[in-house]
């Protein structure tokens, strides 16, 4: 949503009192997307042999209130925030733009969910993203600087921003947990509870 066309700015950080950002994003004026708090439901495709997941690019097929077809590159090296080339469009059927990704010689990789709730801020995008193992914000906007000047009015620690994607965070924890699901959906994390300890990280939103 930058005003770099094709590009995407980001970061994200953990939070411990997602509840506490909500509050304080509408108390500065945030206004939150019409739809709320929305399913998604991601599946990421590959080739047989994981060469899109070797090179760091990415294939997504999204359904939230619309289905969309995302491609990114890898992120740039040595920049405070994520940075890379994002191309995205709308499509009009999910499932048939999952069988023409497989007719191209794709295969689903992994299938992961979220709920997203969505604000616009000072010519920003800020989501707080529940994930099966936990509550995120991410701050997208047109530059890294404006990231950053966003995430300080918000309160959120700078030096806790997480450098890994959201997939990166599952097999990460799979790993450690010994656990063999193959998808970052909410059913297999039943029962399972997590603290930022476990992904390397500190909350965000937590004062010294």
């Amino acid at each position: 949503m930058n005003n770099n066309q094709h590009q995407e700015i980001e970061t994200k950080f953990y939070l411990a009192y997602p509840r506490r950002l909500r509050e304080r994003l509408l108390q500065l004026g945030a206004q939150p997307e019409p739809n709320g708090r929305v399913h998604e439901l991601n599946l990421r495709f590959d080739t047989p042999g994981k060469d899109l997941s070797r090179q760091r690019r990415v294939l997504r097929l999204r359904q939230d209130t619309r289905a969309r077809l995302t491609y990114k590159d890898p992120a740039l090296p040595d920049q405070a925030v994520s940075v890379r080339r994002e191309i995205e469009f709308e499509v009009s059927n999910f499932d048939t733009a999952r069988l023409f990704l497989e007719a191209l010689g794709y295969q689903v990789s992994v299938t992961y969910e979220k709920y997203r709730t969505t604000f616009f801020f000072h010519d920003s995008e800020v989501t707080i993203d529940e994930m099966p193992y936990g509550t995120f914000c991410e701050i997208e906007a047109a530059d890294g600087e404006q990231v950053r000047r966003v995430a300080q009015e918000l309160g959120l620690k700078w030096e806790a921003r997480c450098p890994r994607s959201y997939l990166e965070l599952f097999y990460m924890l799979r790993e450690r947990r010994g656990q063999d699901m193959s998808n970052l959906d909410f059913a297999s994390f039943i029962g399972m509870s997590f603290e930022a300890q476990d992904f390397d990280l500190e909350a965000a939103d937590l004062e010294d």
